[in-house]
């Protein structure tokens, strides 16, 4: 049960149902079994600042800031900025709940020209929660929370490349060591790397305008497996790859506009399809009990893809069964989720964004339009950000997230002084 309470929490957290063996149509006449892949602390892959929830939720090539622990830490060496510092807020699924949000306080500083270190706290409240025994008799209030501590660096390895790596600790508690079925429970505790790499490209012409292209890979939370009590099965960590791209213009020494795209994928296992007669068997797909390392390259061909079977009539026996082709690789295809958008700035103190994000529906069906702003003066910056659901019934509707930011330069406090 535990572990149930567990997987409900991430679950309400990034709204993955769990609805495999289900069957759902998005064309008449073609079916699509759900099956969605769910881990242990998804909060670790909330966007957390408004620069990138108003775009998509991309952010892995953008340009330098403090949220790039999160996005891509190989970023930092190219910051324009010597100290910055962001504190983000969110009030989380409103439309379910009122008291759940996520606060990021982030923040980096250049050791020279070719080297940065940065540090990131993220705090995930669930808000309040009834813990009750089996007649429904009331054990305890308890309010579940998540937090993770990071430390990265970034080298610049030439003009144009870098790269980052960053370390994460993990805490998950979401009993307060209440005994669940007889069995103590426990904070959820692991620990994590990233690894990324950074590429950026600012002696480009496209239509006649100057162009910076930035190219981001980020491979994040790549760690143990985490348990809730000591004879729980552990589960993973959402260990992740984010690629993309940016392209900004340079319109005139007042207008810039920037485009970019990410593309995600789980790097942990995909629910197999189970024979539908006997259960002990896989029909189609890998035994998802495996280790970390493993999951990393498995991640990219356990798809169980559509499972077809053969009536005999029999019930004694087990139906024949075969896998159609094509379907596999389909089924890595739709675990890529897809997000992306424009910013524009006018001349560095006024910003708008907007963007798309898309989640195929049968692994989790998170879509949504993003629109934000953002507003700088000297020192002191402020975005926000906001999220239309294009789906019916989503509780991720009308999300707000703010960050406040602070940039500073030697050289302008320096100036400032004398």
């Amino acid at each position: 049960m535990l572990k149930k309470i567990a997987l409900l929490a991430g679950g309400i957290a990034l709204l993955h149902s769990t609805g495999q063996a289900q069957l759902v149509s998005s064309d008449p006449g073609k079916d699509i079994q759900l099956n969605t892949i769910t881990t242990a602390v998804p909060f670790l892959l909330i966007a957390p600042d408004s620069r990138s929830g108003g775009i998509g939720d991309a952010g892995v090539a953008l340009s330098a800031d403090a949220s790039s622990i999160h996005w891509n830490p190989a970023k930092m060496a190219f910051a324009t900025n010597d100290y910055e510092l962001q504190l983000s807020y969110s009030p989380w699924l409103r439309a379910l709940v009122n008291d759940m949000n996520l606060a990021y306080l982030s923040g980096y500083t250049k050791i020279g020209k070719k080297q940065a270190i940065g540090g990131a706290i993220r705090y995930f409240s669930l808000g309040e929660i009834t813990f009750t025994d089996e007649v429904g008799t009331t054990i305890r209030t308890f309010k579940p929370s998540e937090f993770s501590l990071d430390i990265a660096f970034s080298q610049k390895l030439s003009d144009r490349f870098a790269g980052g790596i960053a370390a994460r600790y993990i805490n998950s508690n979401l009993t307060g060591s209440t005994p669940i079925q007889g069995a103590q429970s426990k904070p959820g505790r692991s620990v994590a790397v990233d690894v990324s790499i950074f590429y950026t490209n600012d002696d480009l012409e496209m239509f006649d305008k100057d162009v910076t292209w930035n190219v981001g890979v980020n491979i994040s939370n790549i760690g143990a497996k985490m348990s809730y009590t000591a004879t729980a099965e552990r589960d993973f960590i959402p260990a992740n790859l984010r690629l993309g791209t940016a392209l900004t213009w340079k319109l005139d020494d007042y207008n810039s506009l920037t485009l970019t795209a990410d593309a995600n994928k789980l790097l942990v296992p995909t629910p197999p399809e189970y024979h539908r007669d006997d259960e002990t068997i896989i029909a189609s797909g890998y035994d998802p009990n495996t280790g970390p390392a493993t999951a990393l390259y498995q991640s990219f061909y356990d798809a169980p893809g559509t499972v077809i079977y053969v009536d005999d009539d029999n019930p004694d026996t087990v139906d024949d069964y075969s896998v159609e082709s094509g379907s596999v690789f389909k089924e890595e295809l739709r675990e890529i989720n897809l997000g992306g958008g424009l910013e524009y700035w006018y001349d560095q103190q006024f910003a708008f964004r907007a963007g798309y994000f898309y989640e195929h529906y049968s692994k989790g069906h998170r879509q949504f339009i993003t629109l934000g702003a953002g507003l700088k003066y000297t020192v002191f910056g402020i975005d926000l950000s906001y999220l239309i659901s294009t789906t019916q019934q989503n509780p991720l509707a009308n999300t707000l997230r703010f960050t406040l930011r602070f940039e500073f330069n030697k050289g302008k406090l320096a100036k400032n002084e004398g």
